[in-house]
């Protein structure tokens, strides 16, 4: 099974056009994961073109976002399961410590989170932690970049890095 992982889009109706370096990266997956910061549900239905969408709500999602997808959700994919949240809520100082801290009590293989806009791919307290960046608002990242995930006998997740949106 393969997945795409995004999240920060900030798409706004002066902004609603997905660049073509993520719509061709995720031509061919089954799913599409979203930590959120969608900021208008025009986002969910653009993903949802092109496969079926799971997500979460971030910080400066409205009401509407929040009450249709939560702040946390736990996916079961392949035998695998997948913690997915913004990481603006819980406890700890930096957005990795807010996103392990909201599955204390479950046992993910993998927590997707947002919220910093910066990649990140590493190991906290035994979980691995996946944070794609962003594919519209890279800040003050040198690279625009989302992830790519595969679930088969292993899972393997991994950035994908472009430079023009």
């Amino acid at each position: 099974m393969k997945v795409g992982i995004v999240s920060d889009t900030h798409m706004t109706t002066r902004r609603n056009i997905f660049p073509d370096p993520l719509l061709k990266g995720l031509e061919d997956v089954e799913l599409i994961i979203h930590a959120g910061d969608w900021q208008t549900l025009e986002v969910y239905e653009q993903l949802s073109e092109i496969a079926p969408v799971e997500g979460v709500a971030g910080n400066v999602d409205d009401m509407e976002i929040i009450e249709r997808f939560g702040h946390k959700k736990l996916l079961t994919l392949n035998g695998y399961t997948i913690g997915v949240t913004h990481g603006h809520l819980g406890k700890g100082r930096t957005t990795p410590e807010h996103a392990r801290s909201m599955f204390e009590e479950d046992d993910p293989d993998l927590i997707i989170f947002g919220h910093s806009h910066i990649p990140l791919d590493e190991e906290i307290d035994g979980v691995r932690m996946f944070n794609p960046g962003s594919p519209t608002d890279k800040r003050w990242q040198p690279r625009f970049s989302f992830g790519l995930m595969t679930l088969g006998e292993t899972l393997d997740v991994r950035h994908v890095y472009y430079d023009k949106t």
